[in-house]
């Protein structure tokens, strides 16, 4: 199962890099403007002794409190366009292209909260493992090292609740659990190879945008530039691996739940047929009455 969770998650991802351009591209221009305002705020004409702003040491108190807004506002349109790829892919959503509302505040919540349980599994584990390996030595050694991912086992059970909230199903935290009966550890180590994934990538990411730097002269603004993509690049990279990832959780434990109730692929794609056809229907309607309100 560990190798079919890998191989759907990477292959979703292969597939739907347009989809994350299509889905997300008014939020990465904005992501854009966003860095680039804070680096050229930190230094105007200077540039950056590293590749970007969010890499520079921090040498003054409000220099860290720009770099924490910088680090939120990262996060909150990485969100955002997690949230339009994932319902791109799970429902075909065609949402208005920068949306900021209800459901983005759920998944937020959501991801605070798993975090929370991941320090909450965390912490009994590790403090378990010091006493033991005060007393037994090896016993305790190997448990410390296993605790970390002993939590993220539990996060991943739990993390389902992410896509769910993405596309508006009230899944809650005992679904999730129940839901992956049996995928724990499969989901485990997918997340932590997929984790490795984007670690790579990201420091990539940082040696094609140091190259550049050799290549290209050194202008302040081409300076600026490099510094926005970078954080630009790191928040895509992580949105497109691990948006992937939980989309792919979800999608398999709905094809889980419809396989006990006895649905078949010709029961998916009679839905499919159905939802696309009421569309029409309403894009038909829609434009009567355009016509009737011109007329």
């Amino acid at each position: 199962m560990f190798l079919t969770l890998l191989e759907r998650s990477w292959s979703l991802a292969q597939h739907n890099i347009g989809t994350l351009a299509r889905t997300g591209w008014a939020y990465i221009l904005v992501l854009l403007a966003v860095n680039f305002a804070i680096g050229a705020t930190l230094s105007p004409t200077a540039g950056f002794s590293t590749v970007s702003y969010m890499t520079e040491p921090v040498a003054a108190a409000d220099e860290g409190g720009l770099r924490l807004l910088a680090v939120l506002a990262n996060a909150l349109l990485g969100f955002s366009i997690a949230i339009a790829y994932v319902r791109r892919i799970l429902i075909d959503a065609r949402d208005f292209p920068l949306s900021l509302g209800k459901r983005t505040v759920n998944v937020i919540l959501n991801q605070i909260l798993l975090s929370l349980i991941g320090m909450a599994a965390l912490i009994p584990l590790i403090i378990v493992a010091l006493l033991l390996a005060a007393v037994t030595g090896g016993i305790g050694l190997f448990l410390l090292f296993a605790a970390p991912f002993v939590a993220l086992m539990v996060v991943q059970k739990f993390s389902v609740i992410l896509p769910a909230a993405a596309v508006d199903d009230p899944l809650t935290l005992k679904d999730s659990w129940r839901a992956t009966s049996g995928l724990g550890w499969a989901m485990a180590f997918s997340a932590l190879v997929m984790s490795l994934l984007a670690g790579c990538l990201i420091g990539l990411w940082m040696l094609v945008l140091q190259a550049f730097n050799a290549v290209l002269p050194a202008d302040p603004i081409m300076l600026q530039i490099r510094s926005a993509l970078f954080p630009t690049g790191l928040t895509l990279l992580g949105v497109w691996i691990f948006a992937s990832l939980h989309a792919t959780f979800y999608g398999l434990i709905r094809e889980r739940f419809a396989a006990r109730l006895g649905l078949t692929q010709t029961d998916y794609e009679n839905a499919d047929a159905r939802r696309l056809h009421a569309r029409e229907k309403a894009k038909k309607a829609l434009e009567r009455v355009r016509r009737l309100r011109k007329s």
